[in-house]
């Protein structure tokens, strides 16, 4: 249908409206009647009526959202849970063996967390924190409380090389405490009778036969679906949940998406980390780059050279890992320089990553499968080529892998400089290491639709998802959801907004 006609079409219904026709669900907006945001939204006689008109539906939208969420809310925590972590043994155990103290936030963190265990509801928590904040060692803290109370626990993450350093990682601090740790990735199953089990999505399967399972750890968790996620939490009996993630998340979004979680938040970083200098270069000669690589690897650093693509596009210009590496091989010979993309066998990026870990290898020229997992303290350099290709978080992730020894860190963002927009979206995270604040710049710079990932949210049907960057409508569509359920906890009263609960 034309636009003309359609709109033909709109004005005549609108005038043919019987306003006392036009009854909201749930009445949200005493002083401004729904027909009136109707009619307004398509036919204002002035620019602010359209304004009004599209923040009461964006308000609409987010009061069924946020009903969904209290919901689910309330009906998790009806269900039968166990009281965990009033034994403490080998959380002191394990405290006593660390050589540095935990920092105030992860003391906080561990806290929350074991206040929520104690409770006979079951837990549903966030663990946000920033890229280098100690999340793993809070989630350590967390599982060994479980471990205590007699039952296992289990961490799943996204990718296997993640895995594989969480394995490395609970092994170190763990095994002389006299803890099992198992591994269940794709091609291995060690150790499945462990006190701690970590593992990829192989923990969903039925070949893993879990003794009790009364914790869940999903790092990463926006890396997974929503059925996923819910597959290995019934591998359990109700048992207490914890989602991490590193990709710090705007406030609006964290009440919109996990609005149905208890959040804690690491915002303090440990100290004896290296400073990271990040610094924007349009097309830089690649001989001052080779002599500044050169330098650090001669001092005996190591580096990351990052590509977007693994392979050479015809529809997409920008550089590939494939092409790139031997160029890198000829550049920086005598040092070692090692190939890592995601279409390389699991077991030979396990071994490739034990060389870099190990110093064998002095440069990995990669895709961003090393965006989260690789935990290489003497790797100082990151270069990422066509930066301009990568949204901020991600690219705030891939730095993250560098400054986590004591060495001075550097991260060179290369563009081609066609795009001026670009070069000023690099230059934020130029200005800042704060994950929080590039969150935010990120949301406003795509929008909330990509920052969310909509369709694993099951946010993709919202018709104003600019509003979502407004946080005053969406706590003012929460509290009216809020202050609904706590009056009509069933919601018998108005058995037609049930649908939308659920």
């Amino acid at each position: 249908i034309p636009q003309r006609r359609l709109r033909e079409i709109i004005f005549e219904i609108l005038g043919h409206l019987d306003p006392s026709s036009v009854v909201p669900l749930y009445e949200i907006d005493a002083t401004y009647p729904r027909h009136e945001a109707l009619r307004e939204i398509h036919f204002p006689e002035e620019m602010a009526q359209t304004e009004a008109a599209r923040r009461y539906f964006a308000k609409e939208e987010f009061f069924f959202q946020q009903l969904q969420v209290l919901w689910k809310k309330q009906q998790h925590q009806a269900l039968p849970g166990r009281v965990l972590g009033r034994k403490t043994s080998s959380l002191k155990a394990f405290y006593q063996s660390l050589p540095f103290d935990l920092t105030h936030a992860q003391k906080r963190c561990v806290h929350e967390i074991a206040a929520d265990m104690r409770q006979p509801q079951p837990m549903s928590r966030l663990l946000q924190g920033d890229v280098g904040s100690g999340k793993t060692f809070v989630a350590m803290c967390a599982m060994l409380l479980a471990v205590d109370s007699g039952c296992q626990a289990a961490l799943m993450a996204p990718t296997q090389i993640l895995a594989e350093q969480h394995h490395l990682t609970f092994s170190k601090w763990l095994s002389p405490l006299g803890l099992s740790v198992g591994l269940v990735t794709g091609n291995r199953r060690e150790d499945l009778e462990a006190d701690i089990l970590i593992g990829t999505h192989a923990l969903l399967y039925d070949q893993v036969d879990f003794d009790d399972l009364g914790l869940v750890v999903i790092d990463e968790q926006h890396k997974f679906g929503v059925g996923q996620r819910g597959t290995l939490i019934r591998r359990g009996v109700t048992p207490d949940v914890l989602v991490m993630t590193a990709t710090p998340i705007p406030r609006t979004l964290t009440l919109t998406l996990y609005g149905d979680l208890e959040v804690s938040v690491l915002d303090e970083l440990p100290s004896g980390r290296g400073k990271i200098i990040t610094g924007v270069r349009v097309k830089p000669k690649v001989s001052d780059l080779t002599k500044f690589l050169t330098r650090e690897l001669a001092q005996g650093r190591q580096a990351y050279l990052v590509y977007p693509l693994v392979e050479e596009s015809d529809k997409i210009s920008a550089a590939s890992v494939l092409v790139e590496h031997p160029k890198w091989q000829r550049r920086l010979k005598p040092f070692e320089v090692e190939l890592l993309h995601g279409k390389i066998s699991g077991e030979e990026k396990e071994s490739l990553m034990n060389r870099f870990r190990d110093g064998r290898a002095n440069v990995l020229v990669a895709t961003t499968v090393i965006e989260v997992g690789v935990d290489v303290p003497n790797a100082n350099v990151m270069v990422i080529f066509n930066a301009e290709r990568f949204g901020l978080a991600q690219l705030h992730q891939l730095r993250g892998r560098i400054g986590r020894g004591s060495h001075k860190s550097y991260c060179v963002l290369v563009t081609d400089g066609k795009r001026p927009e670009a070069v000023e979206k690099l230059r934020i995270l130029a200005e800042t290491n704060d994950g929080f604040r590039i969150a935010e710049e990120d949301l406003k710079l795509r929008g909330p639709g990509e920052v969310m990932g909509t369709r694993q949210s099951g946010n993709g049907k919202l018709r104003f998802p600019e509003f979502l960057s407004d946080p005053h409508l969406i706590r003012e569509s929460r509290e009216i959801a809020r202050s609904l359920i706590a009056n009509d906890p069933g919601l018998e009263k108005h058995p037609f907004l049930q649908q939308w609960a659920r």
